[in-house]
């Protein structure tokens, strides 16, 4: 008889997502072999993930997904690696980034690298590149975090498209990242960005000194019914809010923030004036 190894989910996210898996495996009656077989996959790749000894990629959460009926659904093993991919430094933000998909409005503030959404492919792969070369993601994962990053932007890409409003400390575009060719290209999509009939750019200049009211990120969404949700995160956590009290203070700092910043117009050519500057 083979050794049942047991599980526990509290041990870590991976081990969450492997106990979970091998409760709906065995919701099923099959044996790792069988769903291997369907997700085509090794049964030794099942027990590895069921285990918690191998990460789950995105490819195979979205096979399970299929396999399973879960495509699209809250119960969708995407959603799970989706959180797992974030991590514990991003504790909020897979529930953030389903509200930000059907936001009216999406506001932010970055310090010290261009934000997500502004992103190119190839900037987001530098910075993902540097983290396996940390050792903190495997090459696979960094492409699939690049992979969801495109997929990111892509849902703000509508019939409406959301009002975007986007802040970024001068740090943002003079902090070099992937070397010449690629810190321009990224500059030139900031000027595209910032030509859209539905957005804003601002930068907060280096001269703006203790009037910054913000030292982290910032993202704060008004959805449909005009109801406010905030998203901020530090070095360490992620905080989702809801509670009127507590994003209200972050909506009139946003405010004061974008007072004190360039005017659109300012930023551009400070954009372009730096993008002179590039070897």
């Amino acid at each position: 008889m083979v050794n049942r190894k047991e599980l526990n989910p509290e041990a870590s996210p991976q081990a969450a997502f492997g106990a979970r898996l091998r409760r709906f495996r065995e919701a099923q009656g099959w044996t790792q072999d069988d769903l291997a077989v369907r997700v085509d996959y090794s049964g030794r790749h099942i027990s590895a993930i069921e285990t918690g000894r191998k990460p789950p990629t995105l490819r195979f959460s979205r096979s399970l997904d299929t396999v399973l009926g879960l495509s699209g659904t809250a119960d969708a093993f995407e959603r799970t690696w989706s959180e797992l991919r974030n991590g514990s430094l991003l504790e909020g933000f897979p529930e953030y980034l389903g509200q930000e998909a059907r936001a009216a409005e999406v506001r932010f503030f970055e310090v010290g690298v261009i934000p997500g959404l502004l992103q190119t492919t190839e900037y987001a792969a530098v910075l993902e590149e540097q983290r396996v070369r940390w050792g903190a993601i495997t090459p696979e994962q960094a492409s699939e975090r690049v992979e969801a990053l495109v997929e990111r932007q892509a849902a703000l890409v509508r019939r409406v498209p959301p009002v975007v409003i986007a802040v970024l400390d001068e740090s943002c575009v003079r902090r070099p990242i992937g070397g010449a060719g690629v810190m321009d290209r990224q500059l030139a999509h900031l000027i595209e960005f910032a030509e859209q009939p539905n957005t804003m750019l601002q930068l907060a200049p280096y001269t703006m000194g203790e009037r910054r009211p913000f030292n982290r990120s910032v993202n704060l969404l008004t959805l449909s019914d005009r109801s406010v949700i905030s998203y901020v995160e530090s070095e360490t956590q992620g905080s989702l809010d809801r509670e009127l009290p507590s994003v209200l203070p972050l909506v009139r700092a946003y405010h004061q923030l974008q007072a004190e910043s360039l005017s659109q117009a300012a930023s551009v050519a400070m954009i372009n004036e730096v993008r002179k500057g590039t070897p």
